[in-house]
């Protein structure tokens, strides 16, 4: 059966902490009292030791059981921790380039892709001539050969480095 009492001083007498500490719980939505108006001595207790600040409260130090590092405060604050120092880490990478921007990163991606496809597609017209000399062939015909294969070579690495559902459909693109 729950340790109950009506008297906010009792309460506080009973927890271990001052009746000034108490009200300020309780005006600050840390602790509440019962339906009926009563204070449950133990449930406040446990509340109190759940939200204390291991920095400023007896309760968290000890008083509550478990000590200050099993506190979900506790807890709370090493995880804000955790994170101001991720983004410290960030901030220092971006800071030392080397963080990139997708955007760009895609950009340049695509620049050198199109740099290579082009280039690709007019290498027949370049060499078809030369190599059409050298194994007495029509050049005419030989550049029609090579530039059927490096379209199909083109179209087959399209294919594998954009796959069909990844990135977006190009063709739903205005």
């Amino acid at each position: 059966m729950p340790e109950l009492t009506p008297s906010t001083r009792e309460a506080a007498r009973r927890i271990g902490i001052t009746e000034t500490a108490l009200r300020k719980a309780e005006q600050t939505n840390r602790i509440a009292r019962e339906p009926d108006g009563q204070w449950d001595i133990d449930k406040t207790r446990r509340r109190l030791v759940e939200t204390a600040d291991p920095a400023r409260s007896p309760l968290a130090n000890g008083g509550g059981g478990g000590g200050a590092e099993g506190t979900p405060y506790a807890r709370l604050k090493v995880a804000q921790l955790a994170l101001k120092v991720e983004a410290q880490r960030l901030a220092l990478d971006e800071n030392k380039r080397r963080l990139l921007d997708a955007a760009e990163a895609n950009a340049t991606i695509d620049e050198i892709a199109g740099a290579m496809r082009d280039a690709l597609l007019n290498w027949p017209a370049r060499v078809s001539g030369l190599i059409a000399a050298e194994i007495g062939v029509d050049p005419h015909l030989l550049q029609t050969i090579l530039q059927t294969h490096i379209t199909d070579l083109l179209s087959e690495a399209a294919d594998r480095f954009d796959p069909p559902g990844i990135g977006g459909d190009r063709a739903a693109d205005p």
